[in-house]
């Protein structure tokens, strides 16, 4: 199994709902690093799992989509606490249909929150 990792970091704001959380309750702002990693089987006819350049474009959009936002204001976010948890969640999806890269087999996002706390989320996808 191949493994190909790219990360990005960004700022984005956000307050915690529905709970006592301190100053989480208030707007504030955290260093995200966002660790993407997708995994194969095969390997593309150059020697490649995926075209980096491509994946690096998609998760530039991405980035840049909630770079220095609220989160609490994104549609994608109604509803929910803007967990660390959401956040790799919803990170992963958009990412799993943007990357089309057809020997993909999983994909999966680390969200670092700060040095010492962190979120994961990942997706199995078949072959396209």
């Amino acid at each position: 199994m191949y493994t190909l990792g790219v990360r990005r970091e960004f700022i984005a704001r956000h307050f915690l709902i529905g709970g006592d959380w301190g100053s989480e309750n208030f707007p504030n702002s955290h260093h995200y690093i966002l660790e993407l990693q997708l995994e194969g089987i095969d390997l593309d006819q150059h020697g490649y799992l995926v075209d980096i350049v491509e994946v690096e474009k998609h998760l530039d959009d991405v980035v840049g989509y909630y770079k220095e936002q609220m989160l609490n204001e994104k549609p994608e976010f109604a509803g929910l606490n803007p967990s660390i948890e959401h956040f790799a969640r919803i990170l992963t999806t958009t990412l799993n249909e943007k990357i089309t890269a057809k020997n993909i087999t999983g994909l999966k996002v680390v969200l670092w929150e700060n040095d010492s706390a962190w979120a994961a989320y990942r997706v199995d996808r078949l072959k396209r």
